[in-house]
């Protein structure tokens, strides 16, 4: 434990982007403790809702909305987010003013900001965490990479959830030829834990992000278990005060599940069906996990992620209109994420938040 933080409180903040942001900062918040600092989580929806069920006695703060929402249709994904950039540039600017209020009241010392563009402060040093360097969106790809590069070089630091050489998770999302700001590889990041397990599933589905996409793949899949032969667990990843089970002959449904549970059943699942995001692939990888992907229609990381994983015997992949439950044959010609161990010392990389930055090693 390093005990040089004398309590310092850190605000850590995940962009409320289906769950991945803040699954994926849960280790962060358990290392913070363990190392003597004092979280405050802030974010909002879902996201906000997991955290306080994670961590029913951290103090939790309410950030505003971006307002995130995926078209029906893929195609249209990137209009709908440009459409709804007004308001996501007020919810930036207001967050930027509660930060600063939070900061003076309850005595922050620091800030981890996991994607969210206003949660920075220039009084207290401030990490920023992405594994999106370049943000992809079709031919704009090179504007957007520009904008967020821009943002991210204001903070003291970014943290990059994977590893800087080849291979690596993220491919060209997350690693750029010259970098002119601080980043820190810090390696992947999961909640998760590998443990040898007797398998109850043979298929694990997941499911996660913005609604409707997530709600229409719900519906999609419901109907495509139903000619699927072996025992299935099916996780719809919506974020109830009560947990929900329901057994429907082979298939058991869940509304969500949380950490201890999910870890639990990935470990007794022979494949996944889910997602192709990339805190997804992070945990996959720790349990090293075979796996089948649906890129979510217009998201470009995420189709990007998956043609990568693709193309390098990893990980097999269909479109949202074309799955059919066949297509998990497919699984059985390809490697699956491998496993890696990557231990990251903590009180280094939290030396960022002390007045003298520790070296180093």
């Amino acid at each position: 434990m390093n005990l040089s933080s004398n309590n310092k409180t850190i605000l850590i903040a995940p962009l409320n982007w289906g769950l991945g942001h803040a699954t994926r900062c849960i280790p962060i918040i358990k290392a913070l403790q363990e190392n003597n600092y004092i979280p405050i989580i802030a974010s909002d929806g879902i996201a906000l809702e997991l955290l306080k069920k994670e961590f029913p006695y951290i103090k939790t703060l309410k950030l505003p909305s971006y307002q995130i929402e995926y078209a029906k249709n893929g195609k249209d994904f990137k209009w709908k987010l440009l459409k709804n950039m007004p308001k996501m540039i007020q919810a930036i600017w207001n967050e930027k003013k509660k930060v600063n209020k939070w900061i003076k009241k309850y005595e922050i010392g620091g800030i981890i900001s996991d994607n969210r563009l206003g949660v920075f402060s220039k009084k207290v040093p401030s990490v920023f965490i992405t594994h999106q360097l370049n943000v992809m969106t079709g031919n704009t790809t090179w504007f957007t990479s520009k904008l967020h590069q821009n943002i991210i070089k204001k903070y003291a630091e970014c943290w990059i959830p994977d590893f800087e050489e080849i291979p690596n998770l993220s491919g060209k999302l997350g690693h750029i030829k010259k970098p002119y700001f601080e980043l820190k590889y810090i390696g992947p990041l999961s909640r998760m834990k590998k443990k040898e397990t007797p398998k109850v599933y043979d298929l694990m589905v997941i499911l996660s992000g913005p609604e409707p996409q997530r709600g229409l793949l719900e519906e999609k899949l419901k109907i495509e278990v139903q000619n699927y032969t072996g025992k299935v667990v099916f996780i719809k990843g919506i974020i109830e005060r009560v947990q929900k089970k329901e057994q429907i002959e082979n298939v058991t449904f869940y509304n969500f599940m949380n950490t201890r549970q999910l870890e639990k059943t990935f470990n007794e699942s022979e494949t996944v069906l889910c997602r192709s995001g990339y805190t997804t692939i992070m945990d996959l990888a720790k349990l090293e996990k075979k796996a089948f992907f649906i890129p979510t229609p217009g998201q470009y990381e995420q189709e990007y992620l998956a043609e990568k994983l693709k193309k390098e015997g990893l990980v097999p992949f269909a479109n949202q209109e074309d799955f059919k439950i066949e297509n998990l044959l497919e699984v059985a010609n390809y490697k699956g994420l491998p496993h890696y161990e990557t231990p990251i010392d903590w009180t280094i990389l939290f030396g960022v938040f002390e007045q003298v930055k520790l070296p180093i090693s």
